[in-house]
């Protein structure tokens, strides 16, 4: 069943509260094309379904999208039929978001109307409209650098969901009453189920995606040191592995070899917290701005159970290589995902 956009818009309020935006998305690309667009109310694997001049287009919803790349937004893709019409209607996409879906061919549509979507028949593309951006979307506690670090901890390690706050406060390094407030903040936004006996993470899928962003934006950037290149531009990580006795883990393309043996790498990452003049020592690194090795702060502590010994937790891994937008690194985060983080 077909309704026309601005009658759900009025049903919406009570049938998906959660993704009133897509439904002003909708509405507002209405006004602009003025081809009316009905909107199928029953929803499966998709959000919602549309059709507009004859076509049905099958879409999905990026919630808190202010600063997702291409690379989260592609991550999103990855179960939906690409043999069909596919467009993702976002809250808010940077124009260089923007600029990498069109230029990668995915549809895409924002709450004030910018758009880009190509068929055989129907083409419309929108720009330059503005979209007021909601200042605290991520600034919860949760997804803050506490948060990020206990987030981490409990997607890494499932059994210490069920640890005591003072456990886990211990695990992470973080304060006591952080650990308490992140928990009912979880809860309130119906990311956490307490019951009589344990706790379980709900919307998974939701925190992780909103983990990978908040991330690259926040915790990544506080833990980055130096851009650095190797002498005589050889860099072996298997060399590195057996021969060197700095302590450090890949990050990156590097770990996504690891993880997979799916992917030669181009640019490195390394999280240490060994002193920046030994790292160099060890593996013959100079400092160098355009180098193509990254070192990082180790930030989670040895508390946290790493499936491989050489290389940082997988759901950091899988964030740096989503992290890139860059098509090969999005495939093997795929992999590492299916793995299990």
């Amino acid at each position: 069943m077909f309704i026309p956009a601005e009658r759900l818009i009025l049903l919406n309020k009570e049938m998906y509260r959660d993704n009133d935006f897509v439904y002003e998305a909708i509405a507002s690309l209405e006004d602009t094309i003025g081809i009316p667009i009905a909107i199928e109310s029953d929803r499966e694997t998709y959000d919602v379904v549309l059709q507009i001049n004859n076509e049905t287009f099958y879409c999905i919803a990026k919630k808190n999208a202010k600063n997702a790349n291409y690379g989260t937004i592609k991550s999103a893709l990855k179960d939906i039929n690409h043999s069909k019409n596919n467009i993702v209607i976002a809250d808010y996409l940077t124009k260089k978001t923007a600029k990498e879906l069109q230029q990668n061919s995915i549809n895409y549509l924002d709450t004030s109307g910018n758009a880009f979507i190509k068929t055989d028949n129907f083409f419309v593309s929108i720009e330059g409209k503005k979209t007021k951006i909601n200042k605290k979307t991520n600034q919860t506690r949760a997804f803050q650098e506490a948060g990020l670090k206990l987030l981490l901890l409990l997607i890494s390690n499932p059994e210490t969901l069920q640890f005591s706050y003072r456990e886990l406060a211990e695990k992470t390094g973080i304060a006591l009453g952080s650990v308490s407030n992140i928990f009912k903040e979880l809860e309130e936004n119906h990311y956490l189920l307490k019951t009589k006996n344990k706790r379980v993470l709900k919307n998974q899928d939701e925190i992780i995606e909103r983990w990978v962003i908040a991330y690259n934006e926040l915790l990544k950037p506080r833990s980055f040191r130096k851009k650095m290149r190797a002498l005589g531009n050889e860099f072996n990580v298997n060399n590195i592995i057996t021969n060197s006795d700095v302590k450090l883990y890949f990050g990156g393309e590097p770990a996504g070899q690891l993880l997979t043996g799916h992917l030669k790498p181009q640019d490195y990452i390394i999280y240490s917290n060994e002193e920046t003049s030994r790292v160099a020592k060890e593996l013959k690194l100079v400092p160098d701005e355009t180098g193509s090795i990254e070192l990082y702060n180790k930030f989670w502590t040895d508390n946290l159970h790493l499936k491989n010994e050489y290389t940082a937790p997988p759901l950091v891994v899988y964030a740096d290589l989503l992290g890139t937008g860059n098509n090969r690194n999005i495939e093997t985060a795929k992999i590492i995902l299916e793995n299990g983080l």
